[in-house]
Protein backbone atom coordinates (compact mmCIF):
# COMPACT_ATOMS: atom_id res chain seq x y z
CA UNK A 1 0.00 0.00 0.00
CA UNK A 2 1.16 3.49 -1.09
CA UNK A 3 0.43 6.73 0.72
CA UNK A 4 0.18 9.85 -0.76
CA UNK A 5 0.39 12.74 1.97
CA UNK A 6 -1.15 16.25 0.45
CA UNK A 7 -1.41 18.22 3.79
CA UNK A 8 2.07 19.77 4.26
CA UNK A 9 1.99 19.87 7.90
CA UNK A 10 0.95 16.50 8.40
CA UNK A 11 3.59 15.45 5.33
CA UNK A 12 6.49 18.04 7.69
CA UNK A 13 5.25 15.72 11.06
CA UNK A 14 5.72 12.40 9.29
CA UNK A 15 9.20 13.43 7.32
CA UNK A 16 10.17 14.59 11.00
CA UNK A 17 9.41 11.11 13.09
CA UNK A 18 11.08 9.56 10.29
CA UNK A 19 14.32 11.13 10.55
CA UNK A 20 14.54 10.89 14.29
CA UNK A 21 14.02 6.89 13.28
CA UNK A 22 16.97 4.56 12.43
CA UNK A 23 14.58 4.29 9.36
CA UNK A 24 15.20 7.51 8.00
CA UNK A 25 18.84 6.36 6.41
CA UNK A 26 16.48 4.30 4.09
CA UNK A 27 14.53 7.84 2.76
CA UNK A 28 15.38 8.87 -0.63
CA UNK A 29 14.29 12.43 -1.95
CA UNK A 30 13.34 12.45 -5.81
CA UNK A 31 13.70 15.98 -7.47
CA UNK A 32 12.14 17.36 -4.14
CA UNK A 33 9.47 14.44 -3.29
CA UNK A 34 10.42 12.89 -0.37
CA UNK A 35 10.18 8.64 -0.78
CA UNK A 36 9.35 6.39 2.21
CA UNK A 37 10.58 2.82 1.08
CA UNK A 38 9.36 -0.41 3.03
CA UNK A 39 12.25 -0.65 5.53
CA UNK A 40 14.46 -3.77 4.67
CA UNK A 41 13.80 -7.20 6.44
CA UNK A 42 16.52 -9.56 7.52
CA UNK A 43 16.83 -11.32 4.22
CA UNK A 44 17.35 -8.41 2.72
CA UNK A 45 19.74 -6.93 4.58
CA UNK A 46 21.98 -10.30 4.75
CA UNK A 47 21.92 -10.45 0.90
CA UNK A 48 23.70 -6.79 0.97
CA UNK A 49 26.10 -7.95 3.58
CA UNK A 50 26.72 -11.25 1.60
CA UNK A 51 27.42 -9.60 -1.84
CA UNK A 52 29.77 -7.24 -0.39
CA UNK A 53 31.87 -9.59 0.52
CA UNK A 54 33.33 -10.92 -2.93
CA UNK A 55 32.66 -7.54 -4.17
CA UNK A 56 35.48 -6.20 -1.41
CA UNK A 57 37.58 -8.98 -2.68
CA UNK A 58 37.88 -7.40 -6.05
CA UNK A 59 38.32 -3.91 -5.34
CA UNK A 60 41.39 -2.12 -4.94
CA UNK A 61 41.22 -0.60 -1.50
CA UNK A 62 44.60 0.95 -1.45
CA UNK A 63 44.29 2.88 -4.76
CA UNK A 64 40.73 4.43 -2.78
CA UNK A 65 38.25 1.80 -4.46
CA UNK A 66 35.29 1.67 -2.07
CA UNK A 67 32.49 -0.70 -1.10
CA UNK A 68 29.41 0.67 0.83
CA UNK A 69 26.82 -1.16 2.28
CA UNK A 70 24.23 1.93 1.31
CA UNK A 71 24.99 5.04 0.65
CA UNK A 72 23.65 8.32 -0.78
CA UNK A 73 23.87 9.30 -4.32
CA UNK A 74 23.29 12.70 -5.73
CA UNK A 75 23.47 14.36 -9.06
CA UNK A 76 25.19 17.62 -7.36
CA UNK A 77 27.33 19.00 -4.29
CA UNK A 78 25.50 21.17 -2.61
CA UNK A 79 21.74 20.85 -2.22
CA UNK A 80 22.28 17.14 -2.53
CA UNK A 81 19.09 16.73 -0.48
CA UNK A 82 16.66 17.77 -2.80
CA UNK A 83 17.69 14.61 -5.08
CA UNK A 84 19.30 11.61 -4.05
CA UNK A 85 18.73 7.65 -3.85
CA UNK A 86 20.26 5.09 -1.70
CA UNK A 87 21.43 2.10 -3.48
CA UNK A 88 21.65 -1.46 -1.37
CA UNK A 89 25.51 -1.86 -2.06
CA UNK A 90 27.47 1.00 -3.70
CA UNK A 91 31.07 0.11 -5.67
CA UNK A 92 33.27 3.16 -6.63
CA UNK A 93 36.57 3.33 -7.88
CA UNK A 94 39.62 5.46 -7.92
CA UNK A 95 39.74 7.88 -10.64
CA UNK A 96 35.91 7.23 -11.58
CA UNK A 97 33.15 9.00 -12.09
CA UNK A 98 31.65 9.69 -8.72
CA UNK A 99 33.14 12.25 -6.23
CA UNK A 100 33.27 11.43 -2.83
CA UNK A 101 31.29 14.72 -0.88
CA UNK A 102 31.68 13.38 2.64
CA UNK A 103 27.87 12.87 3.22
CA UNK A 104 27.43 11.46 -0.56
CA UNK A 105 28.33 10.44 -3.91
CA UNK A 106 28.13 13.16 -6.25
CA UNK A 107 27.96 11.67 -10.05
CA UNK A 108 27.41 7.77 -10.42
CA UNK A 109 29.03 5.15 -9.00
CA UNK A 110 30.75 1.78 -10.91
CA UNK A 111 28.70 -0.63 -9.55
CA UNK A 112 25.04 -0.28 -7.36
CA UNK A 113 23.07 -3.30 -6.24
CA UNK A 114 19.23 -2.73 -5.57
CA UNK A 115 17.23 -5.42 -4.32
CA UNK A 116 13.78 -5.51 -4.90
CA UNK A 117 11.22 -4.79 -1.85
CA UNK A 118 7.31 -5.46 -1.86
CA UNK A 119 5.64 -1.79 -3.44
CA UNK A 120 8.69 -1.10 -5.37
CA UNK A 121 10.79 -1.55 -8.23
CA UNK A 122 13.77 -0.18 -8.17
CA UNK A 123 13.74 0.26 -12.41
CA UNK A 124 12.12 3.37 -11.82
CA UNK A 125 15.57 4.40 -10.18
CA UNK A 126 17.16 4.01 -13.67
CA UNK A 127 16.79 7.24 -15.25
CA UNK A 128 17.75 8.75 -12.40
CA UNK A 129 21.61 5.85 -11.87
CA UNK A 130 21.76 6.67 -16.15
CA UNK A 131 21.64 10.33 -15.79
CA UNK A 132 24.69 10.64 -13.10
CA UNK A 133 26.70 7.81 -14.83
CA UNK A 134 26.36 4.77 -13.15
CA UNK A 135 28.49 2.67 -14.92
CA UNK A 136 26.17 -0.74 -13.69
CA UNK A 137 23.37 -1.87 -11.95
CA UNK A 138 22.20 -5.21 -10.91
CA UNK A 139 18.63 -5.55 -9.82
CA UNK A 140 17.59 -8.29 -7.43
CA UNK A 141 13.89 -9.39 -7.96
CA UNK A 142 12.38 -11.69 -4.88
CA UNK A 143 9.00 -12.55 -5.73
CA UNK A 144 9.87 -14.96 -8.02
CA UNK A 145 13.49 -14.51 -8.13
CA UNK A 146 15.64 -13.15 -10.45
CA UNK A 147 18.84 -11.32 -11.12
CA UNK A 148 18.77 -8.40 -13.89
CA UNK A 149 22.24 -6.93 -14.98
CA UNK A 150 21.85 -2.76 -17.08
CA UNK A 151 25.29 -1.17 -18.33
CA UNK A 152 25.50 1.97 -19.18
CA UNK A 153 25.19 2.76 -23.52
CA UNK A 154 25.73 6.27 -23.91
CA UNK A 155 23.19 8.11 -21.85
CA UNK A 156 20.71 5.11 -21.05
CA UNK A 157 21.01 1.68 -18.96
CA UNK A 158 20.06 -0.92 -21.09
CA UNK A 159 19.79 -4.94 -19.94
CA UNK A 160 22.58 -7.08 -20.30
CA UNK A 161 20.31 -10.13 -19.79
CA UNK A 162 18.17 -11.94 -17.29
CA UNK A 163 19.21 -14.61 -15.11
CA UNK A 164 16.39 -16.78 -12.96
CA UNK A 165 16.19 -20.40 -12.02
CA UNK A 166 14.31 -21.39 -15.22
CA UNK A 167 17.09 -20.38 -17.79
CA UNK A 168 20.28 -20.67 -15.34
CA UNK A 169 21.72 -17.76 -17.24
CA UNK A 170 25.06 -16.23 -16.65
CA UNK A 171 25.21 -12.20 -16.01
CA UNK A 172 28.85 -11.25 -16.19
CA UNK A 173 29.68 -7.75 -14.99
CA UNK A 174 32.13 -5.74 -17.55
CA UNK A 175 33.16 -3.66 -13.98
CA UNK A 176 33.88 -6.26 -11.90
CA UNK A 177 35.70 -9.80 -12.70
CA UNK A 178 32.69 -10.99 -11.42
CA UNK A 179 29.57 -13.10 -12.82
CA UNK A 180 26.28 -13.74 -11.62
CA UNK A 181 23.49 -16.17 -11.82
CA UNK A 182 20.66 -17.95 -9.72
CA UNK A 183 20.72 -21.70 -8.25
CA UNK A 184 17.73 -24.10 -6.94
CA UNK A 185 18.20 -24.14 -3.42
CA UNK A 186 16.10 -24.31 -0.35
CA UNK A 187 14.73 -22.13 1.37
CA UNK A 188 14.97 -20.02 -0.99
CA UNK A 189 17.16 -19.55 -4.16
CA UNK A 190 20.81 -18.85 -3.81
CA UNK A 191 22.68 -16.12 -5.70
CA UNK A 192 26.30 -17.40 -7.10
CA UNK A 193 28.95 -15.16 -7.40
CA UNK A 194 32.05 -16.11 -9.15
CA UNK A 195 35.30 -14.36 -9.83
CA UNK A 196 36.10 -14.68 -13.56
CA UNK A 197 39.91 -15.00 -12.99
CA UNK A 198 40.36 -17.57 -10.05
CA UNK A 199 37.13 -19.25 -10.51
CA UNK A 200 36.52 -18.79 -6.61
CA UNK A 201 32.73 -18.93 -5.60
CA UNK A 202 30.41 -16.94 -3.15
CA UNK A 203 26.93 -17.71 -2.50
CA UNK A 204 24.32 -15.18 -1.31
Amino acid sequence: MSVLITDPDLAADVVKARSESDGDRYTEVWDGVVVIPALPNNEHQNLVMRLGVPFATVVDWEAGDSVQPGANVSDRVAGWKQNYRCPDVVVTFAGGRAKDCGTHWCGGPDFVVEIRSPSEDPRDKLDFYAAVGTREVLVIDRDPWALELFRLDGLVLLSEGRADEATAAVLTSAVMPLTFRVRENSPRPAIVITHTGTGQTWTA
